[in-house]
């Protein structure tokens, strides 16, 4: 009798350990989970991201490369570098009069692509007609340009510690013209208007992406005052960079309204918590989705003073050095 007993009894402990090991295991499950989207939160919100420090420090700028390795730029080039300019000023009067894009940090903030969390592609035309077509005339003669480069391998010497100085990248270079989305910033944004600039190590191989956010109308001081994005760089051949993106430095200019400067890192979330992020978002939200593109460039452009580079994403950056007289007013 008493074994009969204890069957029903033996039968409901196991249902209880069976459901609680479930709820346990669901548990286990959500808490990832959510510790996933968060993580992937973070990532959307700065471009990259950061740990603690109490003071700010700008990287040093290098010398291009030894004094008397100037390139000769044809005629052609000179004639063309002109003209870019010229457009590139003509394309900021008519965003002057019609307006400019307002992208904020992230997905929502139109700065990410929801499904790859790659870089969005600027859509000038959502402007205007006319801004699409100012835009369109600078990547036209971007791609001219790329015809009569006259530096052969714009990645020679990138990362050696002897000859890195070298470098036809090294040195700073401060942005004139973007498609990108997370390197586009404008008054009529959450983020706020930036100045930025792209500082490349030959030596170590590094390139610390540098954010300067400008006083708002009203003469105020930006919580954030600058984002430096530190990156890893890689030749994969005379004209691909490969770029594996390390942590990023943000610099604030209050603490809790008391007017002092300090900077917060965040490292970039290694491969295999984006691959759990991929899953889960396919696993719970039942949505295609990609892993993030592997981050590269390719010159198409460089001498001494200008550098014409498109990114995996399609994304085209024109950049120049600070010492380029002709650009100088672009670059203030």
């Amino acid at each position: 009798t008493n074994n009969k007993a204890q069957e029903p009894q033996a039968c409901y402990s196991s249902r209880a350990v069976t459901k609680q090991a479930s709820l346990f295991t669901m548990r286990v499950l959500f808490g990832v989970y959510i510790w996933c989207t968060l993580a992937q939160q973070i990532s959307s919100f700065l471009p990259i991201q950061q740990w603690f420090s109490s003071k700010s420090c700008r990287p040093s700028t290098f010398s291009r490369r030894s004094v008397g390795d100037a390139l000769f730029v044809s005629p052609k080039s000179q004639e063309l570098k002109e003209e870019l300019l010229n457009r590139i000023d003509r394309l900021r009067t008519a965003q002057l009069l019609a307006g400019d894009f307002s992208v904020d940090f992230g997905v929502k903030g139109g700065e990410l692509n929801e499904t790859s969390r790659a870089p969005q592609k600027l859509d000038f035309y959502s402007i205007s007609d006319s801004v699409g077509h100012a835009a369109d005339s600078i990547l036209e003669i971007c791609e001219e340009l790329a015809k009569v480069t006259p530096t052969e391998n714009p990645t020679e010497y990138l990362g050696s510690r002897k000859d890195g100085d070298k470098s036809p990248l090294n040195g700073a270079w401060k942005l004139l013209f973007t498609t990108a989305a997370d390197a586009t910033f404008s008054k009529n944004s959450t983020r706020g208007d930036a100045k930025a600039q792209n500082i490349v190590d030959g030596k170590t191989g590094r390139i610390t992406n540098v954010i300067d956010f400008l006083p708002s109308t009203r003469g105020e001081r930006p919580m954030l005052q600058q984002l430096n994005v530190i990156i890893k760089a890689k030749a994969l051949s005379e004209k691909r960079v490969e770029l594996k993106f390390k942590y990023a430095k943000a610099v604030f200019s209050r603490f809790f309204g008391i007017p002092i400067k300090w900077s917060i890192y965040i490292p970039i979330p290694a491969t295999f918590i984006t691959r759990l992020i991929v899953f889960f978002n396919r696993v719970f939200r039942r949505k295609k989705a990609q892993m993030p593109p592997k981050a590269f460039f390719d010159v198409l452009f460089l001498d001494d003073n200008l550098r014409i580079h498109r990114t995996g994403e399609d994304n085209f950056f024109v950049q120049a050095r600070e010492t380029w007289a002709s650009a100088r007013y672009l670059t203030l």
